[in-house]
């Protein structure tokens, strides 16, 4: 713990192996990372969406509260994983795919981030827009600028902005619901139940989604602990923090949806601000959601920068990046997802909702077979410093993995619902999509079996690099920053 004092602001690496004599923090930290990642308004506009869309509020409460506990558990068991490995979480994906192969998923998983960065700024645009008294357009290039800064600063500052956004969140959360109390009957609104299959799947699937998109990169927080530190314990401090703080947001949505009367799509900063009133409180609230955003918003773009290092240097074997490198990256990741913004701002509801189901059916299948494989199949025993090495233990394309994969991303496609597309099975469910729970299931078990019988050798214990002074270079996984 004592290493915290000596560890610098500005972080020094990127998707390298963190030495036991670089580890740091506790494990209250991933508490609050992931409670100050959830207390924010695109959450509450998750959660609003469940009655937007044509539940009730009682139904929509208990399932978004199932989706929470069981993509929460998703990932967090990919949480458990950082302080083991001492890796981000997608390079380890090379165990399963190969170190070309992992490239597959890894894309996908860069076009997430952007896609989640995008609609946060869309929002926080909005509340720096009421804030300051201007555009939203312009609100959304300040808070682009403010993500740049925390993103090129790295991890020690994430999670300082986290433990910070999670006590703003909680006291700006408690003041929101105390106005919700007064100004609705709750009662009235928990006894209007119309329960149907379709409305209650929804509202699983949205709370699902949200939790299991955490999954490519939860591990990259947590893998500067200690490697004694207790999985179980890793386990409980991410999933609790990301699961509570994601079921209040989504209540609070919930419940200002149903109270709403039609005009919170379309409005959503403008709405949940308005339930405080005006002048300094209003101003305190648009602060409070800006501010939450900056921490899950920090979290996609820094993620995105450790994915394009991880592809990079699994084509190179080897990546050395300077702290300009890393800021150019940083810039094109953010330049990119604000553009994105700026031209899908008046059509947020409806594109963010079609995107987080969407984006399901490339993660499901990955989180399935890495869940799997770590904890089934090699039970933690990796060659770390084989994933940097083309003709090692894994190979450069792991084609079991590749075609696992690929059959649970097919086997999705009938259960889809969104604009993008919209599966043949769907109709007769309701028009729900349960695409998720067939992405998990089906590519689990699938794995399972066959890797049991064709997985390739699987060294008898965790081996991990030769830890030589502060910033090993012999590893073949440096990527210095």
């Amino acid at each position: 713990m004592a290493a915290t004092d000596t560890t610098p602001l500005i972080e020094r690496r990127s998707i390298d192996y963190i030495p036991e004599a670089e580890r740091h923090g506790r494990l209250l930290s991933q508490f609050t990372l992931w409670m100050g990642a959830n207390l924010q308004i695109t959450a509450i506009v998750t959660g609003a969406l469940a009655v937007v869309l044509g539940g009730d509020v009682f139904w929509s409460l208990i399932g978004l509260l199932v989706g929470q506990l069981i993509g929460g558990g998703v990932m967090a068991l990919h949480a458990a994983q950082g302080p083991k490995l001492g890796l981000p979480q997608m390079i380890s994906s090379r165990v399963q795919f190969g170190v070309y192969g992992a490239a597959i998923p890894i894309v996908l998983v860069c076009l997430m981030y952007l896609g989640f960065t995008a609609t946060g700024t869309v929002l926080s645009g909005q509340a720096l827009g009421q804030l300051f008294g201007v555009s939203d357009s312009i609100g959304i290039l300040i808070f682009a600028s403010v993500i740049v800064l925390v993103t090129v600063l790295g991890y020690r500052v994430i999670h300082f902005i986290g433990r910070v956004a999670s006590v703003i969140g909680v006291i700006a959360f408690v003041y929101l619901f105390s106005r919700l109390m007064s100004q609705t009957d709750i009662g009235a609104l928990l006894q209007i139940r119309h329960f149907s299959w379709s409305s209650f799947l929804l509202a699983v699937s949205l709370a699902a989604s949200w939790q299991i998109a955490f999954g490519p990169y939860v591990a990259d927080y947590s893998r500067y602990l200690p490697s004694s530190t207790s999985s179980v314990k890793t386990f409980l401090a991410a999933g609790a923090g990301s699961v509570i703080g994601a079921q209040v947001a989504m209540v609070l949505g919930v419940f200002a949806a149903a109270m709403s009367n039609g005009q919170f799509a379309g409005h959503e900063v403008a709405y949940i601000v308005g339930l405080s009133g005006t002048g300094a409180t209003a101003a305190l609230l648009y602060f409070s959601i800006a501010f939450g955003k900056v921490t899950i918003s920090t979290l996609n773009s820094y993620g995105s920068f450790m994915c394009i290092a991880t592809i990079i240097s699994g084509f190179r074997g080897r990546l050395d990046v300077t702290r300009l490198q890393r800021l150019v990256f940083v810039l094109v990741i953010v330049g990119t997802a604000t553009l994105i913004a700026l031209l899908g701002q008046h059509s947020f509801l409806g594109a963010f909702k079609s995107f987080i189901l969407f984006l399901l059916a490339f993660f499901t299948p990955w989180s399935a077979i890495n869940l799997v494989d770590y904890y089934c199949i090699t039970r933690e025993r990796y060659d770390v410093p084989a994933l940097a090495d083309p003709n090692g233990r894994y190979g450069r394309w792991n084609l079991l993995g590749i075609s696992v994969y690929v059959f649970g991303v097919l086997v999705q496609l009938p259960f889809i619902s969104t604009k993008f597309y919209t599966g043949p099975l769907v109709s007769a469910l309701g028009d729900v999509d349960i695409s998720w729970i067939i992405g998990l299931v089906l590519p689990a078990a699938l794995y399972y079996l066959c890797a049991k019988k064709w997985h390739g050798t699987v060294p008898d214990h965790l081996i991990l690099p030769k830890e030589q002074g502060a910033i090993p270079r012999t590893n073949g996984l440096t990527a210095q920053a």
